[in-house]
C-alpha cells in the first residue's frame, strides 16, 4: 500500500473532497509560502532585527507584537535547536506516511517541527495541521525505532511556536485522515460545513454554491 503524503492527511483533515480534487493536481508552492518559511531559520537575526526591517519582510502581525511572540518562543528548553536545527527540510519515510520535516530537532529521541506560514488560532492548533505534524512524528519515529510523543509547531509570520503533545485524540484524528486519503477513489461527499469552500480553489470542480456578501446582506 503506498505512502500517504503529510500534506495530504493534512488536506483530508480539513476537507476529504478538497483532498481527492488535490490529489490531481501538480501543486506548486507560492512565493509568499517560501518567503515566510523561510522566516522560520532566521530567529536569531529577526528578534534584533529593527522595526523598520521587520516591517518590509512578510510577517502577519506588527513588528512589536511579532518580537514578543518570538521572545516567549526562547523560553522552550528545545529554542537552540529550534533556532538553529540539525537538520532541515528532510524527507521522511514513515509506515504509512510520507514527507519533509521542515526541522528534525537532534534530541533525545529526535522531534519534528512543522513551519506554517498563515495564522495560529488563539491556542494550540488548527486539527488539519495537528494532523501533519502527527505525520511527521509517526514517521521520523518509525524510521528512528523510538517513540515520540511531542511535536513542535512554527507560525513564523507571526513569531508564534508552540509545543504539541502528540495525544490519544490527536493520534485518533491521524489514524482517521489516514482511511479517508486511503479510500479516496472518487468524490467524497461535500461539507456540510459551506464556511470552508468559501476560499477553496475547487469552488467550480466540486460545483458547491457558496453565499456572496450581497446574498449574507440580503440583497
Amino acid at each position: 500500500m503506498s505512502k500517504i503524503p503529510f500534506t495530504e492527511l493534512e488536506t483530508v483533515a480539513y476537507c476529504p473532497r478538497k483532498g481527492y480534487y488535490r490529489r490531481q493536481d501538480d501543486i506548486e508552492i507560492p512565493d509568499l509560502v517560501t518567503e515566510r518559511r523561510r522566516l522560520a531559520f532566521e530567529y536569531d537575526r529577526l528578534l534584533d532585527a529593527p522595526d523598520s526591517e521587520l516591517a518590509d519582510r512578510p510577517l502577519e502581525v506588527p513588528p512589536a507584537r511579532f518580537r514578543a511572540n518570538l521572545e516567549r518562543a526562547t523560553e522552550f528548553d528545545a529554542w537552540d535547536h529550534l533556532r538553529s536545527p540539525e537538520t532541515r527540510d528532510r524527507l521522511v519515510e514513515g509506515k504509512d506516511c510520507r514527507g519533509i520535516v521542515h526541522k528534525v530537532l537532534v534530541r533525545d529521541p529526535p522531534i519534528p517541527s512543522m513551519v506554517f506560514t498563515g495564522t495560529p488560532p488563539e491556542t494550540g492548533v488548527w486539527e488539519p495541521q495537528s494532523v501533519r505534524a502527527v505525520a511527521a512524528a509517526k514517521a521520523l519515529s518509525w524510521e528512528h525505532e523510538r517513540p515520540i510523543e511531542h511535536a513542535f509547531v512554527e507560525y513564523p509570520a507571526c513569531g508564534v511556536v508552540r509545543k504539541l503533545r502528540l495525544s490519544t485524540r490527536r493520534k485518533a484524528t491521524y489514524r482517521r485522515a489516514l482511511r479517508t486519503a486511503r479510500a479516496l477513489d472518487g468524490p467524497p461527499p461535500r461539507l456540510t460545513n459551506r464556511s470552508k469552500c468559501d476560499a477553496c480553489e475547487y469552488r467550480a470542480e466540486c460545483g458547491v454554491k457558496t453565499r456572496t456578501l450581497r446574498s449574507l446582506l440580503g440583497g
